[in-house]
């Protein structure tokens, strides 16, 4: 359990990063305002014309009394929504890394130099076009594994009792889990972590992860929060990386001036 507390200190100390830094939380809110724009531009649409898309999807509802196959469409509307926004809260993150890469690029090495004790942080050997290619295909292989949880718990949904319970609790983690991934690649790819990698590591800390991913994947539900709360998740996550790695991290490393802080020389093993 100790790891739960963990995972969400890391969340934590993301946001609290971003916040001594205004620069680079400023730059790291553009993406984010972007992909924004067009989820909910995707939103609106399907509440708008999901019922048409239902009623043209269930034609074999058309000769049913009243009010069945009423009830039927708009339940099924309201699973189709309820999808959408599941697939948005697990695609976002991915979407908005990808439009963002250059910006949280930095903002990730950022961290790594105010943490790590010799102020230095890893660095990719690859050009920016692989290292984008690569996150670009890493990010629609986590979304296929997503979309695959994201069918099984849609029909699972569908079983008296345990899917009104158990179901939408199973989801949350689930969106926990990706999301952490998706966020600590930006530390991971930098340091060559390949994606099985990067994978088989969170699997080994499940707890750790969905102490930072599930309250984060709850919070990302809040309409707009996600935008304000990703700089700091991908600090959160870089710090997250550190732990999964092994590698030394020096707290306090800096005051909100951005000035290291000469009385925080100590080091740790997170």
């Amino acid at each position: 359990m100790r790891d739960l507390g963990a995972g969400f200190g890391h969340l934590l100390k993301g946001q609290r990063w971003v916040a001594r830094h205004g620069r680079s939380y400023g730059f790291g809110l553009l993406p984010g305002l972007i992909t924004l724009v067009l989820y909910a531009a995707a939103l609106t649409a399907l509440a708008l014309w999901g019922e048409d898309l239902v009623a043209w999807a269930t034609p074999f509802a058309d000769d049913w009394s009243s009010p069945w196959s009423g009830l039927f469409r708009g339940f099924l509307t309201a699973v189709l929504f309820a999808l959408a926004l599941l697939l948005a809260v697990l695609t976002f993150t991915a979407v908005t890394l990808l439009i963002g890469q250059p910006f949280y690029e930095s903002l990730s090495e950022r961290v790594d130099r105010d943490v790590s004790p010799d102020g230095t942080a890893p660095e990719s050997a690859l050009p920016f076009w692989r290292d984008l290619w690569i996150s670009g295909r890493d990010s629609l292989r986590v979304l296929v594994r997503a979309a695959v949880w994201g069918v099984l718990l849609f029909a699972a949904g569908f079983i008296p009792v345990i899917g009104q319970t158990v179901v939408p609790v199973i989801g949350f983690f689930v969106t926990g889990f990706f999301l952490t991934e998706e966020l600590a690649s930006v530390a991971l790819q930098r340091r060559g972590v390949q994606l099985r990698e990067r994978l088989a590591l969170l699997r080994s800390r499940k707890l750790l992860v969905w102490g930072f991913g599930t309250p984060l994947g709850l919070a990302f539900l809040v309409p707009f929060v996600a935008v304000f709360l990703m700089p700091g998740a991908v600090a959160g996550a870089t710090l997250l990386a550190r732990e999964l790695l092994g590698e030394e991290t020096r707290d306090g490393a800096e005051t909100g001036d951005g000035k290291e802080n000469p009385e925080a020389d100590g080091t740790h093993r997170m």
